[in-house]
């Protein structure tokens, strides 16, 4: 008896993952696989097989789920389905906060209050076809199809193997992904496999504001998260010109980077967003009459077909001129203070430098041993610090003990990064993607637009063809807790090298309380267009041979 296979059973199999509160982080997100494993070792497949079916340990206390399922005859060629099983917070639901993880509840209190919601949400949720909740889009939608093409494969549907692997922490630092790596080649070797195509079903995610096109996608883009470490100089608040204020030097920084479209990143002519601001803060601990000399500043940057290297250097430009703008202002309002009070003015020159720089001023003049004592002695002891916490301590420990350079502002990198992946032009993506695009417009006159990048960042950037093969060592060389915690399994991922694909439902307002889910698409044409995929990608692949 098939379980998840029509509307009504994949919406009522939606309802009970939405259910879960498995926000990233949570106990629930840890439990979570087990529901999953308990789901699936129901069907008769994995009662016959079930060391094909796994909770999969992080490093963390974390678990992903494996669920592969062999051809009926054997055969090399797998489609591996991603998807990942953790959400965001709730906060942003107010008084339906209760109701976030209760899509029929919520979306049956939207209607009884269809006053108090947007024009554009209302007008989604007048059709009949729109479900609420928080992780409805993002992304148990995909978790809940990917079971049932699982249960088809477990049915004998497909003529290839395919491999499910849903994970936690893709919201945050990809804990889990990062894990599956290195797991995904050992299961190849061990069943002797070939992995033809890796499936993912993000959300389609808007390009712009009103965006209502609906997307393919052939990669994924990355993301690098650069920070700024703002050191100036301390002073009583009565003599200000005699010190530097590290909040002023992080306001310059922001200000020259936030939006700014010099740094989006381009693929034959089409933009990523800019980059924007997420987290500015000064680093003083308690209230006093000294200024805030310290200061930090961190930014999400996309990725598509720059290196590291170059970003790098687009950055660094984009520091030094913050730090000009930072002199003259200085300059010219210590002349209008000097000329008020007949005192003399005074000048600063800030100096841009990176955290490899940084570290190699330390190690001269302190001493290596020293310097690693104190970063091991800060990782030992960082606590509930997050990995942003973590690497701006100690950047801010290190620019402490160099302050002879100051005023600085120190560039450095913190986790997490993604890699831009793309498959765009490989043969057997792009026949799949042709046909996929015919059947949508003339089954379902859906025009389903091609982009080359997922934009809402994904794990895909962990298993798929890079853009563009660099050297990671301008990332790890300025990255504080590269190897203390964080590291990424380049080795293992190049060895992988999969490609690529990404078809998902039609979703709105991801981490908002506005989520909400095309129920009718995701359940009726994307399920369609999912099998054929699949079908497609293991098919074509061997009479491509």
């Amino acid at each position: 008896m098939e379980k998840w296979q029509t509307k009504e059973q994949l919406t009522e199999l939606l309802y009970e993952l939405v259910k879960i509160p498995s926000v990233s982080g949570s106990q629930a997100e840890k439990e979570f696989p087990e529901f999953v494993i308990h789901k699936l070792s129901e069907l008769d497949y994995f009662k016959e097989n079930p060391a094909q079916l796994n909770k999969v340990p992080t490093e963390d206390g974390r678990f992903f789920i494996s669920a592969f399922v062999r051809a009926q005859r054997p055969i090399e060629q797998t489609v591996i389905l991603f998807s990942h099983f953790d959400v965001v917070d709730v906060q942003d639901y107010g008084k339906w906060k209760e109701f976030a993880f209760d899509p029929e509840t919520l979306t049956n209190q939207f209607y009884d209050e269809k006053e108090k919601l947007p024009k554009e949400v209302l007008d989604d949720l007048n059709t009949g076809n729109w479900l609420f909740g928080r992780g409805i889009m993002d992304m148990k939608s995909g978790l809940a199809l990917h079971l049932s093409l699982i249960e088809a494969a477990c049915d004998g549907r497909f003529e290839g193997n395919v491999l499910l692997i849903s994970i936690p922490d893709e919201e945050v630092n990809s804990v889990g992904m990062r894990a599956a790596v290195p797991y995904l080649l050992q299961l190849k070797k061990k069943y002797k496999l070939e992995y033809t195509a890796a499936v993912n079903s993000e959300p389609m995610f808007s390009l712009y504001p009103g965006d209502r096109n609906n997307y393919i996608y052939t990669g994924s883009i990355g993301k690098v998260m650069p920070g700024f470490m703002c050191y100036g100089k301390e002073t009583h608040v009565g003599e200000p010109f005699s010190g530097l204020n590290g909040n002023l030097m992080s306001s310059f920084v922001t200000a020259e980077i936030e939006l700014n479209t010099d740094l989006c990143d381009y693929d034959e002519g089409k933009a990523a967003p800019p980059p924007s601001n997420l987290i500015q803060k000064g680093l003083k601990e308690s209230y006093s009459v000294q200024i805030p000399h310290r200061s930090v500043t961190l930014f999400n940057l996309f990725l598509l077909e720059r290196s590291i290297e170059e970003v790098t250097d687009l950055l660094k430009e984009k520091a030094s001129l913050a730090a000009a703008k930072i002199e003259v202002l200085y300059r010219e309002q210590a002349e209008r203070y000097a000329s008020a009070t007949g005192s003399a003015a005074t000048k600063h020159k800030v100096r841009v430098l990176t955290f490899e720089e940084l570290v190699s001023y330390a190690r001269q003049n302190l001493g290596e041993e020293r310097i690693q004592k104190i970063v091991d002695t800060l990782i030992a002891q960082r606590g509930e610090k997050d990995d942003r916490e973590i690497s701006i301590q100690i950047v801010d420990q290190l620019a402490i003990l160099c302050k002879a350079l100051a005023p600085m502002i120190v560039l450095f990198y913190t986790p997490p990064f993604y890699p831009a992946v793309q498959s765009h032009h490989r043969p057997l993506i792009q026949e799949t993607v042709t046909k996929v695009q015919k059947l949508a417009q003339t089954n379902y006159q859906t025009e389903l637009i091609e982009q080359h990048y997922f934009s809402g960042i994904s794990d895909l950037s962990y298993i798929g063809m890079p853009a563009k093969r660099t050297s990671m060592k301008e990332l790890t060389s300025n990255t504080p807790i590269w190897g203390h915690g964080y590291s990424i399994p380049f080795d293992a991922m190049e060895q992988l090298s999969v490609p690529v694909l990404n078809l998902g439902p039609i979703g709105r307002d991801a981490h908002q309380w506005t989520e909400r889910l095309d129920a009718d698409f995701a359940f009726g044409p994307l399920k369609e267009l999912l099998t054929i995929s699949v079908q497609e990608l293991l098919t074509k692949k061997r009479r491509s041979e």
